[in-house]
């Protein structure tokens, strides 16, 4: 229920340092910024440029790195609230509700299960249904309820090796159970 942000660099120094060549990963940045959206943060990147205004190629790579998995995945963050769950062991979750009184689910998947079923614990909604964020058709996913909660069949492979996103759509605001 608070406004809060987390400032960062993308290496050590928060200006412009030619000898500071400790550059944080792609995958690290990326999954930072999923953390913070989780937690209902807003993620503040700094961009240290040079004196002459230039942005540093690495720099710049990065940046584009987030941008490509942003044009892709960009609906589970922007505009998104924190995780309805404490923990999840295989990533990050946000959510977003929608006109017709379901909830959006954004589960980033960064340990791709090797048995193709993603154990979402503690979810008591109704799931409507679940399907790949980068599937532009929506091919709708299996889903089984249990014990334990909710089980998606996922693909043999993940999409994204940084986070592939799933998307569930449940039926009111998510009940979990802890």
């Amino acid at each position: 229920g608070v406004d809060w942000e987390t400032c960062m660099t993308m290496n050590d120094h928060w200006g412009y340092n030619s000898h500071d060549q400790h550059w944080k990963s792609n995958e690290d940045l990326i999954r930072k910024l999923i953390d913070i959206a989780s937690k209902g943060g807003n993620f503040l990147l700094n961009v240290g440029p040079t004196a002459e205004g230039l942005i540093p190629e690495p720099s710049v790579e990065r940046l584009k790195a987030i941008g490509k998995w942003m044009s892709v995945n960009g609906e589970s963050i922007h505009g998104t609230t924190a995780s309805p769950f404490k923990k999840l062991a295989w990533g990050r979750c946000t959510q977003k509700a929608l006109p017709d009184g379901k909830t959006r689910l954004y589960l980033y998947v960064f340990d791709w299960p090797k048995d193709g079923q993603l154990a979402v614990p503690g979810l008591k909604n109704k799931v409507a249904q679940c399907y790949l964020l980068h599937d532009v058709h929506q091919t709708e996913m299996l889903f089984k309820s249990t014990a334990e909660g909710v089980a998606l069949g996922l693909p043999t492979n993940a999409v994204d090796p940084i986070a592939t996103v799933v998307v569930v759509d449940i039926e009111g605001k998510p009940e979990i159970r802890e």
